[in-house]
């Protein structure tokens, strides 16, 4: 059996830092509920909870420090209400944005959460957890990093947080000069110190490594990779969504390739329940297998290079009508 979640990395943008108090109504409405209202993360939630699936939601809840609690609430009203899970997730892009100062003399913009010493990243989980809560979610139990970008001084901060599951790793991109394994090339999950590591599934596709994504893969990437995880008697695979992903990168229409591919996912997934458990994180993780420093595998999924060829096409036409 192969523990499969799916995460939905749920954040919201005023397309650059300008006029954002004008533009974040608009931004709201686009990032959350879709184009015209539609096909945003109340449909993704419906369409994973029509086969009876649950999803992990990263939060991101900075946000909440220039637009208050309100839309925090509304979005993590939309994820509990339908029986999904409501995590943490941070972009640290927000922090000079807020109206009353996250941390003493921070100004200007620090992009990424590595970017903070263990003491500033403590205290920004804090500020997290806290609007989480009070946005009404359970406290979280998981943790993802905005854009992978955390170290291992963000497993020090969690650990002082009491939040145990963290799922910033990528091996892909930023995980490797995270100083977290350093050495390895880390694709599966791993207990470091009392966090358990739960990182993206990557893979080989010919090109390099690549991460499990809704819209970076095409649908029978993905079905063979799931396959191939089950084969090969991995414990987990991490996939990726956005709660926007079933749009157009221009965010006003659906966009009908990867809202197939979400389909065909769910379909697959609830076709084959004795293969494959989709899961959340409240309802617990296996300890992971041991493993003696130096031994981590490569990555060991993979996918032959004419798959790959075919998704490069596939991806070719959805930029045609983008």
């Amino acid at each position: 059996m192969l523990n499969v979640y799916l995460t939905i990395d749920v954040e919201i943008w005023c397309d650059g830092w300008s006029e954002i108090d004008r533009k974040f109504p608009d931004a709201f409405r686009r990032y959350i509920y879709g184009a015209s209202g539609s096909h945003g993360l109340p449909d993704q939630l419906r369409m994973l909870g029509d086969h009876g699936l649950k999803s992990v939601c990263f939060v991101e809840a900075l946000f909440a420090g220039r637009f208050g609690l309100e839309p925090l609430a509304e979005v993590v009203g939309l994820i509990e209400g339908a029986g999904h899970e409501a995590q943490l997730h941070l972009h640290t892009e927000w922090v000079d944005e807020a109206r009353q100062p996250m941390l003493p003399g921070t100004k200007g913009k620090r992009q990424h959460l590595r970017y903070f010493d263990v003491d500033e990243q403590s205290q920004l989980l804090q500020i997290g957890i806290d609007w989480l809560q009070q946005a009404g979610a359970p406290r979280p139990l998981g943790f993802r990093a905005g854009s992978f970008a955390f170290n291992k001084d963000t497993l020090t901060a969690l650990e002082r947080n009491g939040i145990f599951v963290d799922s910033s790793y990528n091996a892909s991109t930023l995980g490797p000069g995270s100083g977290v394994c350093q050495g390895e090339l880390l694709t599966r999950s791993r207990r470091i110190g009392a966090v358990l590591e739960l990182p993206m599934t990557v893979y080989a596709d010919g090109r390099g490594l690549r991460h499990v994504q809704l819209t970076a893969c095409s649908w029978p990437e993905i079905e063979h990779l799931l396959w191939q995880a089950l084969e090969t008697e991995q414990s987990d695979f991490v996939i990726l969504s956005h709660c926007f992903e079933l749009l157009t990168p221009g965010q006003k229409a659906v966009d009908p390739v990867v809202h197939r591919r979400l389909q065909r996912l769910c379909t697959f997934l609830d076709r084959h329940r004795d293969s494959f458990c989709v899961r959340g994180l409240r309802d617990g993780l296996a300890e992971p297998a041991a493993v003696t420093a130096g031994q981590e595998p490569p990555a060991s999924l993979h996918s032959p290079l004419w798959r790959t060829g075919l998704r490069m096409a596939e991806q070719a036409w959805r930029r045609s009508y983008a």
